[in-house]
């Protein structure tokens, strides 16, 4: 995973002495290839380098053309390199490595800022012309890679971490309390915008452009077609369709000059990824010289133990897999990484991999491969009868039924039909209502989000206003609402830099194939009765897997949960809630804070939205110890 950082200051001055270095060395982690940079007299680029492909091993950044009038820094692998490199030379271009980086480049001087609609993978880069005198970027489709920036109108400071950014001496470290109240509420609602005020994302999909000219223009290059259609009649015709899909993808991502690092949880997800590994490797189309299998050692937990799942996978392929032991850090260890990168820490259920990236670094890996975004992208919306309603497939609706009543029961069959197909129908207003009354039977006692102070509670409350409605979104079926809502949700993006930043810091690359441009194409162009059958979720990615997995993983509906790794770091928690309570007394109401400290000593899962004392002890940690004068001017 390399890093890249920049500065320019389009009222010409110079940039400070060393600030570039300063940035990059802030993110050394992201450079044991080396750390390299270009200086102008108003611009400085930096490049921390990480080498991952065969390829990238050619690859020296910053880049330049033959008469430097472009110089690019990037963080990030072009999955289409075969088709792009012959599309160029189609087009004339001289291309003097196999090296990723130098493809950018050279679709840049083909079909300039249009260039991202001919790229496709994992990326977040930054190009200055120095012809036009202004910077382009961008950031991938699905937001896999990361682009903090800081822009006052005359100058730009950016970086794939924030902290480097933030580390200015001319960039304000000012709190956005929007941004801190949507944190606090675990109500998760905007995608740009960062703690700090004055630093902000860049959106996934999209590219950048700031000029001299005092302009910074932000368009979205790409979204999923809700509308597109496949060459697909039968269930055979779409599962061929999306187990060819899937191979490919798998060996796209996947490519490398060193052995890969594959998670195996014992859940379809991953086994799948690494199933199809094995067989592409098998078969000589892979792009790596080995493939690792690595799995946590829950033995013993009823809510985490899948190594007997795991190791049957690795038994199918004739290979071991690794059994880890999970990490449990103490709190210091992520009241540490909050105060090094300025940034919400990791939750447990997440740091609880550390040991395997640690293995895999050791044993020689640079690539970390999850099955992470398969339940989003492979399972169902549970909207299957909606999406027939609404179409008016009375056969289908018939279909359905027959084949619920027979497996599920005449019951089950009735109440699958009322959730997943009337009630989804019915208009907004009365589903709110719905909603008001589960809420007040199921969670009752429970306490709400109103546990922030009216001040906090306003800020959220304006921030949800300027929302753009998932309503908006066109859409050909029901599912796709959520599918939308899926693609860029604010805590999903959270959660990936998270952890992506984690990763990255032990001199690894993450990479995710569910949560690939053609596999979320392929999921809106198919329907759910695809994804949810009979009971039976992610119907389609276990019938792609035939013959490719054990029976016991083909079969299994359980999901372990991992809520045991909790209790490792709640006596500590409770311990400390106390005082954080007393230092940030402006977050939280006084009639609420028992309630905090019961949920404390009693959590109830491992889901973040159960632990608003995890998200109160993350917050202090990152944030220094200050009056928080609330900005009247921006509740509205």
């Amino acid at each position: 995973m390399s890093g890249i950082a920049g500065i320019v200051h389009f009222d010409g001055r110079p940039v400070g002495h060393g600030e570039i270095q300063v940035m990059s060395a802030a993110m050394g982690y992201r450079g044991p290839d080396g750390i390299n940079h270009w200086t102008g007299t108003s611009v400085a680029l930096g490049q921390c380098m990480l080498r991952t492909t065969p390829e990238s091993l050619e690859e020296s950044l910053p880049l330049t053309n033959e008469d430097a009038s472009l110089v690019l820094v990037m963080d990030g692998r072009l999955d289409n390199w075969e088709e792009l490199r012959r599309e160029l030379l189609g087009h004339g271009a001289r291309l003097r490595t196999r090296s990723d980086a130098e493809l950018l480049l050279r679709a840049y001087e083909t079909w300039g800022e249009r260039c991202v609609e001919h790229i496709d993978g994992d990326f977040a880069f930054a190009l200055w012309d120095t012809r036009r005198h202004a910077l382009f970027c961008a950031r991938d489709r699905v937001g896999n890679r990361q682009f903090h920036y800081h822009w006052n109108g005359s100058s730009i400071a950016f970086a794939t971490d924030l902290h480097p950014v933030l580390n200015l001496p001319w960039v304000p470290e000012s709190l956005d309390q929007h941004t801190l109240a949507e944190y606090l509420a675990t109500d998760w609602l905007t995608i740009d915008t960062t703690l700090w005020q004055e630093v902000k994302r860049l959106k996934p999909a999209h590219r950048m452009t700031v000029s001299a000219t005092g302009k910074l223009r932000s368009a979205e290059y790409w979204a999923p077609d809700p509308f597109a259609t496949l060459p697909c009649k039968s269930d055979e015709d779409y599962i061929a369709y999306y187990r060819e899909l899937f191979f490919d993808v798998v060996r796209r991502t996947l490519r490398s000059h060193r052995p890969l690092a594959l998670e195996v949880s014992g859940g379809l997800d991953s086994s799948s990824i690494f199933a199809v590994a094995k067989r592409l490797q098998s078969d000589g189309r892979l792009v790596a010289p080995a493939v690792h299998g690595y799995t946590l050692d829950f033995r013993g937990d009823p809510y985490g133990d899948e190594v007997d799942y795991a190791l049957a996978v690795g038994k199918y392929h004739g290979v071991p897999i690794h059994v880890v032991p999970p990490a449990y850090p103490p709190l210091e260890w992520y009241a540490g990484i909050a105060h090094r990168f300025r940034a919400f820490p990791d939750f447990p259920n997440g740091a609880m991999s550390q040991g395997i990236v640690d293995q895999a670094r050791d044993a020689g890996c640079r690539v970390l491969v999850s099955g992470t975004g398969g339940d989003e992208w492979t399972g169902g919306n549970g909207l299957h009868y909606a999406e027939s309603l609404a179409a008016g497939q009375w056969s289908k609706i018939r279909s359905h039924w027959k084949d619920e009543s027979e497996a599920l029961g005449l019951q089950k069959a009735t109440i699958s039909f009322l959730r997943q197909g009337l009630l989804p129908l019915l208009p907004e207003t009365t589903k709110e209502l719905l909603r008001n009354v589960r809420d007040l039977t199921v969670r009752r006692g429970a306490p709400r989000r109103d546990w922030l102070t009216h001040e906090f509670r306003q800020q959220l409350e304006f921030v949800r206003r300027q929302q753009d409605p998932l309503s908006a979104k066109p859409i050909a079926r029901q599912g796709q609402y959520r599918q939308w809502g899926l693609l860029y949700n604010p805590y999903w993006q959270f959660a990936k830099g998270t952890v992506e930043r984690r990763i990255s810091s032990a001199g690894m690359e993450w990479r995710q194939p569910y949560w690939n441009r053609s596999m979320i194409e392929f999921a809106f162009a198919t329907p759910d009765h695809l994804r949810n059958r009979v009971g039976q979720n992610k119907w389609l990615q276990r019938k792609a897997m035939r013959g490719l997995l054990p029976d016991s993983l083909q079969l299994r509906q359980d999901k372990a949960d991992f809520s045991s790794v909790f209790k490792h770091v709640w006596p500590e928690l409770c311990a400390r809630l106390s005082k954080i309570l007393v230092r940030r007394r402006g977050w939280v109401q006084d009639v609420h804070l028992r309630a905090l400290v019961d949920i404390a000593l009693t959590p109830r899962s491992a889901h973040w939205d159960d632990g608003p004392p995890w998200i109160l002890f993350g917050l202090d940690a990152c944030l220094p110890v200050v009056h928080f004068e609330m900005r009247k001017e921006h509740i509205k």
